[in-house]
């Protein structure tokens, strides 16, 4: 039984940390957009985008992440659709379990 963060689940929380903070979240589907000032405006969508990260992040019997890039790329969906208004082409839509706030 797993009782805290693997070193491999704590590193892609920490990644994905660093490429919302530099800008290259998701990349390629956010080239282009400049999502930071929504963001640095809006803490809730903050909170948002790292739930979908999470919620998406799915664990081995080890606590390792099996689909980091995934779940990185569902977050940018969700960012890409707060940001243009629609989601990008060939994106399947977000379902209520990734964007729900627990």
């Amino acid at each position: 039984m797993v009782t805290g963060l693997s070193h491999g689940a704590s590193g892609a929380l920490r990644r994905f940390a660093g490429w919302v903070f530099r800008g290259s979240v998701g990349h390629p589907i956010l080239e282009g957009i400049d999502y930071w000032d929504d963001l640095r405006d809006s803490p809730s969508q903050m909170e948002t985008l790292f739930a979908i990260f999470a919620n998406v992040l799915e664990l081995d019997d080890q606590g390792e992440p099996v689909n980091e890039k995934y779940a990185e790329r569902r977050a940018a969906v969700w960012l890409y659709q707060y940001c243009t208004g629609s989601a990008p082409d060939g994106e399947p839509p977000l379902e209520s379990w990734e964007v729900e706030l627990y």
